[in-house]
């Protein structure tokens, strides 16, 4: 005895029992135009002038208009601050001393500030010592931060402050000296 299948195929109760709007969706296509994108060739120097208008409206980081200052990053730009203007500071007398040596030589500083008013002795000397001794206990918090300690938020708050602290101190007996 033959038995005969009776039913419709997979390919058929996919056709007919599929919803009728996944049917619509495939004559829509069909019907509606598709939009045209106008391009246009642009030479190299063009892009890198649509580039540097991009940057141009970028914000700067940290974004100063939207976070609140915080001591991790003001000391992080303090501490590049002072690195920049020590660093002036010592090419600028070099490079000085090797344009004129007679003029730059010990004696003759000693004797120029020598005859300053004390007050501009200790203007000068506050202007020397607070971005040496920042730079110098910032530099040791940099170094206790590469042996991995006070990496934390409340570490590095109290590594900041105690940074800051010891500025003070060391700054005020450079001065007194």
């Amino acid at each position: 005895m033959m038995s005969a299948r009776v039913g419709l195929s997979s390919v058929t109760r996919r056709v007919a029992f599929a919803p009728i709007i996944g049917r619509n969706q495939i004559a829509l296509r069909t019907v509606i135009p598709k939009r045209g994108v106008q391009i246009q060739s642009l030479p190299s120097s063009a892009s890198e002038e649509i580039l540097n208008a991009q940057r141009l409206k970028r914000p700067s980081s940290p974004h100063f208009t939207i976070y609140q200052p915080q001591l991790t990053w003001l000391s992080s730009i303090a501490n590049r601050a002072t690195g920049g203007a020590l660093s002036a500071l010592l090419y600028g007398f070099s490079l000085a001393y090797l344009v004129a040596p007679g003029t730059f030589d010990s004696a003759h500083i000693v004797e120029f500030v020598a005859g300053l008013p004390d007050y501009v002795k200790y203007t000068g000397k506050i202007i020397l010592a607070a971005p040496f001794t920042f730079h110098f206990w910032n530099g040791l918090r940099h170094l206790s931060w590469d042996t991995g300690k006070f990496l934390s938020l409340k570490g590095a708050y109290r590594a900041g402050y105690a940074v800051l602290g010891a500025t003070a101190v060391s700054t005020v007996a450079l001065v007194l000296m």
